[in-house]
């Protein structure tokens, strides 16, 4: 699977997608996770919060890891610190995963070749709430 970069297979992905686990999520409505996520059920997508530290979030139970999910979601969309992403797209891989999304300023080259290799679209440095806003609402 490919690294989108372009504005079409980004739109493609966001159009297509149905459920998105937002991984690092907070309860706390001030931090963009809690914003993001929010915006993401507003526009009609089923959101799996996960965040071992807190137990619901937006009216949701919150999953401790990705694996607790049960089912493989679209898009695992990550709110993680750069060193703790590598953790998150092996957790993504085991959980049958289709993309991962790195939101802005979250980069690790060695994570985005690990999800590549295993056959994970990878998106990177965006913003998945102001691309939605952008190319598709």
């Amino acid at each position: 699977m490919p690294l989108l970069e372009d504005d079409r297979s980004v739109e493609q992905l966001l159009r297509s997608a149905r459920s998105i686990a937002v991984v690092g999520i907070s309860g706390k409505p001030y931090r963009d996770s809690y914003t993001i996520a929010r915006y993401l059920l507003g526009q009609g997508y089923t959101i799996y919060p996960v965040n071992p530290g807190i137990t619901s979030v937006l009216g949701l139970d919150c999953y401790p890891d990705l694996r607790s999910i049960g089912r493989p979601v679209d898009i695992v969309d990550v709110f993680r610190r750069p060193d703790a992403v590598l953790s998150v797209v092996n957790d993504a891989i085991a959980a049958d995963t289709k993309t991962v999304w790195f939101q802005l300023g979250v980069a690790h080259p060695t994570a985005t070749l690990t999800a590549l290799n295993h056959g994970l679209q990878v998106v990177q440095d965006r913003c998945i709430m102001v691309e939605h806003r952008r190319l598709v609402a």
